[in-house]
């Protein structure tokens, strides 16, 4: 299963459109968290607004994440070694205030973290990928050169 999802600030349905053409070329089960999209997927399952214990189990049970640019979701990712495609909004075309969205996905990019697609055809090329295996991980504590450089600069 495939598990989508926007946030909960501000509808993306450039995002739900692409995930669900793409969707209608896929053997797998899409679920997307879609936050007042005015968009009427066809091919994949939508929700508005998921609790905070389905959106964990949907996130748990998933194959493959696709996600805005949100930290929150990053992380989780990283955290349970899930394979994570980035679709930043762009602020340009009215999708959000600014674009720090498409600079967090370049760092995570570089970073080696998620893979990124800055457009359809970048995502729909990612999503028809079966394979698709986590960039990174992320652990339950801080990284030794992560405490001794916070060390180095308080102390």
């Amino acid at each position: 299963m495939i598990f989508c999802t926007i946030g909960t600030q501000a509808p993306f349905d450039r995002f739900v459109r692409i995930v669900d053409e793409v969707a209608a070329h896929l053997n797998e089960e899409v679920v997307a968290q879609v936050y007042k999209s005015e968009y009427r997927a066809k091919n994949i399952r939508t929700v508005d607004f998921l609790p905070p214990d389905e959106f964990n189990k949907l996130f748990g049970k998933a194959r493959l994440i696709v996600a805005h640019a949100g930290m929150g979701t990053i992380i989780s990712a990283l955290r349970q070694r899930k394979p994570i495609i980035i679709f930043p909004r762009i602020a340009a075309l009215g999708e959000h205030r600014n674009e720090h969205q498409l600079a967090t996905a370049q760092k995570m990019k570089e970073l080696g973290y998620v893979y990124v697609a800055n457009d359809a055809e970048e995502l729909k090329a990612l999503l028809t990928q079966p394979d698709l295996k986590p960039l990174s991980e992320l652990g339950d504590f801080a990284s030794r050169s992560l405490i001794d450089e916070l060390c180095r600069i308080i102390g």
